[in-house]
């Protein structure tokens, strides 16, 4: 038995629906019949539908407590290639603030109630009992994991779980904005002022499944592959707001899935901005 799969099965008696991770912390790729989620389970689009599939499929939506399903043979090829644990945090009750830097974590002790903490590679989790939306770049350096989330595995952490409080919903509760890869600047302002003669969400949602699904069929020249397929969104919806986090992070982690670095995608997408004048 591995020991990412032990490691799964005692933080599953925990009541923590668990998945594994490939190296790089992405989810492995849904398989041939889940491909692109076409067997109706849609977690991207926080509305996910009945899947059968044996396999880890579908990111955070395969994250489960069940024994039988984490140590089956269809997961086994999936634990013995992992590079690490993750949980579901919604699907528990528990929101996780990740907190990235020092300052993060200076803000949130002068401003959050004390709770479990987990020390990670470059901050802090803060997590707290009670479940809510998840987003991201809530404040530099703060992101909110919990429902139709995932959160890395570490450790037990100390301290008491307190109830989430008022002041983390609160970090949530503005208008979304234009996501920001690390490292990228926000598009310009001239983006979300612009009426988008596109965006309609049928045409939106198919433009970016198709760039997933370029991205996945490249067998050669990824770096390329990635590059021009950014390009080709950005052409269409860089200047018009379309782009919102999730359809940028949809992009990410199907460049992870095939080997990309978080570095290589965010060159890529400056690159494609640039050569667009974004």
């Amino acid at each position: 038995m591995s020991n990412h799969l032990r490691t799964a099965l005692q933080i599953a008696e925990q009541g923590l629906p668990v998945l594994p991770l490939r190296r790089g912390k992405v989810p492995f790729a849904n398989c041939p019949a889940c491909l692109y989620s076409s067997c109706g389970g849609r977690p991207h689009m926080r509305t996910p539908g009945p899947c059968t599939c044996p396999a880890p499929c579908h990111g955070w939506a395969a994250a489960t407590t069940d024994t039988s399903v984490i140590t089956s043979p269809a997961w086994a090829n999936a634990w013995e290639s992992a590079g690490a644990v993750a949980y579901h945090p919604g699907g528990a009750g528990l929101t996780v603030v990740d907190l990235d830097n020092a300052d993060a974590i200076g803000w949130a002790r002068e401003t959050l109630p004390a709770t479990r903490t987990v020390a990670t590679t470059r901050g802090e989790h803060w997590l707290y009992l009670g479940a809510m939306t998840s987003t991201n770049s809530v404040r530099p350096g703060v992101d909110i994991k919990s429902t139709m989330a995932y959160a890395r595995w570490l450790r037990p952490g100390t301290g008491t779980l307190a109830a989430l409080p008022d002041a983390v919903r609160a970090l949530t509760a503005k208008n979304p904005s234009i996501y920001q890869a690390p490292c990228i600047d926000a598009l310009p302002a001239r983006a979300t002022e612009a009426t988008c003669r596109h965006r309609t969400p049928a045409f939106l949602e198919r433009g970016i499944t198709m760039a997933e699904q370029r991205i996945h069929d490249a067998s050669s020249g990824i770096h390329n592959a990635v590059y021009t397929t950014f390009l080709a969104v950005l052409s269409t919806h860089g200047r018009c707001g379309c782009l919102a986090e999730d359809h940028i992070t949809r992009l990410f982690t199907a460049a992870q899935a095939k080997g990309e670095t978080a570095r290589h995608c965010t060159d890529a997408w400056t690159n494609a901005r640039t050569t667009l004048g974004l």
